[in-house]
């Protein structure tokens, strides 16, 4: 067993305050979306209709959530942890401006290890003899947020002995960041429990009431930390995943609320009606969402798709190609977009793929601090990350808020992937 530190940045870096208050201001209508998007079958059917023809893992999701749906849901009181994520797109006159990446509906990971990041920062521009700049780091604690949200769900299940399952990997690379989510929850006498897919599997039952219990403890939120990409998935899995969506614990995510974060959805949501469909008399927040979109396009079957398509091999380099997978390091972007799309053009497996525009956000210099790697000064980029959480009960939302942000820094010699896929680093903003 290897423990390593956390890669992070020698220095905060520079962000626009402008664009870190409006990435604040939409979260919790971003929230309000997800939540909506979940509770909407025909939507979803409607929107993944073509994925779940040629995407598997897609496809076994909504199965599983079609099967629950019809069995009636057990569920009553509904947890959403999210992460809203973007990047500063210098456009053609080089104003930057706001543009969501994705939202991460599942496993929204380093909430816990950025709630220690601001410190680190703060700590190295004091020893530079920048006290004064320290002290303009703002505090973030999205752990806590986290934890607020899954102790709300627990004590709205109203089963003061029951505890608090984090669904976790076979392997924890990232356990320190899920430790300091747990700690919070232990110092307000909440038991947590840690279990993997296989262990339910082999201990996990339901009873007359579709209570979980997990040997002989009755569980009541279920926290997954893993399920959110085809590789966490055997048979057994696939079973163990069904047993927890059929119980009356609180899923965060239920099934539905890990479809809603498809990139599918995300780009039908940039259809114009769309969001006003979701989210009915709401104008102000849907004009707070539609201005951080970037270009979204569908590649159908049928003359719009092949058109789209063509466009992207003629100019690869103005987008990105994504797949329906969390968790970064799948996307795919110039010469590789370009021979994918050629190889799959006229064939229905480039419905299960998006099309993006490319963000084109300033570099900036900064340290890249990991492990065995050599210190060098990099041209890096950044990507603002929103933490977002809801807790609803039956249709009444108890709380909806923005939990703390996480700003991960990579170089630009990468184009794709996150700290888990081992390319960006932790970071803070420091305001400008």
């Amino acid at each position: 067993q290897v423990v390593n530190y956390a890669p992070f940045t020698l220095l905060p870096s520079a962000v626009p305050s402008a664009l870190f208050e409006q990435a604040y201001a939409v979260q919790q209508d971003f929230n309000l979306l997800v939540d909506a998007i979940s509770q909407n079958k025909e939507f979803l059917e409607h929107t993944l209709a073509s994925t779940i023809k040629v995407d598997d893992f897609t496809a076994q999701l909504f199965r599983i959530h079609a099967q629950v749906l019809e069995e009636g849901l057990a569920q009553s009181v509904f947890l959403g942890i999210n992460r809203s994520d973007y990047m500063f797109d210098c456009g053609v006159d080089g104003t930057p401006a706001l543009k969501q990446i994705e939202i991460n509906t599942i496993a929204a990971s380093f909430g816990g290890l950025t709630s220690r990041t601001a410190a680190v920062h703060g700590q190295v521009l004091k020893v530079l003899g920048k006290s004064e700049e320290a002290s303009r780091l703002l505090p973030n604690n999205p752990a806590r947020g986290l934890a607020l949200g899954i102790a709300k769900a627990w004590e709205l299940y109203g089963s003061p002995s029951a505890v608090v399952m984090f669904l976790v990997e076979e392997v924890q690379r990232n356990i320190f960041d899920q430790r300091c989510i747990e700690n919070e929850l232990w110092n307000r006498n909440i038991r947590v429990i840690r279990k993997r897919f296989r262990d339910v599997f082999e201990k996990g039952s339901l009873d007359g009431a579709r209570r979980l219990y997990m040997d002989s403890q009755e569980v009541a939120v279920v926290y997954y930390r893993e399920g959110y990409v085809p590789k966490n998935y055997d048979q057994q899995n696939w079973e163990a995943r069904l047993l927890l969506e059929r119980s009356r614990a609180v899923k965060c995510p239920d099934i539905a609320t890990q479809l809603a974060g498809t990139k599918k959805v995300q780009q039908e949501l940039s259809r114009p009606g769309t969001l006003e469909m979701l989210l009915p008399g709401r104008r102000e927040a849907v004009a707070r969402i539609r201005a951080t979109f970037a270009g979204l396009y569908s590649l159908d079957m049928g003359e719009e798709g092949d058109k789209i398509a063509a466009m992207a091999i003629a100019d690869p380099e103005r987008f990105v190609l994504k797949p329906q997978r969390e968790g970064g390091g799948n996307n795919l972007y110039g010469e590789e977009l370009k021979q994918v799309l050629e190889k799959i053009k006229d064939s229905p497996e480039r419905t299960s793929y998006i099309l993006m525009d490319k963000i084109k956000p300033q570099p900036t210099m900064n340290y890249l601090l990991r492990a065995h790697s050599p210190l060098r000064v990099s041209e890096c980029i950044s990507e603002l990350g929103i933490f977002g959480v809801y807790v609803r009960q039956g249709k009444e939302m108890v709380m909806n808020e923005a939990a703390g942000h996480l700003l991960r820094t990579k170089a630009t010699e990468h184009a794709d992937g996150g700290v888990a896929a081992g390319v960006a680093v932790l970071d803070t903003p420091f305001l400008v």
